[in-house]
């Protein structure tokens, strides 16, 4: 009886796989991408077009100048899981907005032992940043009058603002306090979902740059 080795032909087909591979590799991406990014948008470590920096396309026409330079506002947006508080960070500020459910009861400017520490972390931050002003802004829902969102939505910014300074205890801080009521919505007011981001406080301030 004659036998017949295969390790050859298990070798070529094994070099063969992994030639494949290398060639499709740089043309497929893998199926374990984070699905949250679009497609296309990954950062790549070279430039996808090999530029020609003697293209005379890429040349300014005779006696063209660059427009001067301009710093985007880059905006970061922060929720937690709840949406009971969010953290927007800007170049210039920080702002937490948290909602009137989780700070007061219904209808009321009166905080509890929670909101008060929600607070606290939100002093120490401007701490942290080294701020010097901080705006307090009440809002509410389209529910009601008018009048009586401006009168609640004020009120629940001066207790807000009132453990804030009592935490900083800072005399060369400046607060800013404004009771918008129901203008300003940042959601729809249609739903009570919407209308629950609408009953907010928000306090910024200036970022150190640090």
């Amino acid at each position: 009886m004659i036998t017949t080795s295969r390790l050859p032909l298990a070798v070529s087909g094994a070099a063969l796989l992994v030639a494949v591979n290398l060639y499709t590799a740089t043309a497929a991406q893998a199926d374990d991408t984070d699905p949250s990014q679009p497609p296309g948008t990954e950062p790549t470590a070279t430039a996808p077009v090999k530029i020609d920096p003697t293209d005379p396309d890429l040349k300014l026409p005779e006696g063209a100048t660059l427009a001067q330079p301009k710093v985007l506002d880059i905006k970061s947006v922060v929720e937690d899981q709840s949406g009971d508080e969010r953290r927007e960070d800007t170049n210039a500020d920080v702002t937490f907005a948290l909602q009137a459910e989780v700070l007061f009861g219904k209808d009321s400017a009166k905080l509890g032992d929670e909101a008060k520490a929600r607070i606290g972390t939100i002093a120490e931050e401007v701490k942290k940043q080294n701020a010097t002003q901080v705006r307090v802004f009440g809002f509410t829902d389209n529910l009601g009058s008018s009048a009586h969102g401006d009168i609640l939505s004020r009120q629940r910014a001066n207790a807000v603002q009132a453990v804030l300074d009592q935490d900083l205890n800072d005399p060369n801080i400046t607060f800013d306090v404004r009771g918008y009521g129901e203008q300003y919505p940042i959601a729809d007011n249609s739903t009570e979902e919407g209308r629950k981001k609408n009953r907010r406080v928000e306090v910024t301030f200036p970022r150190s740059g640090s």
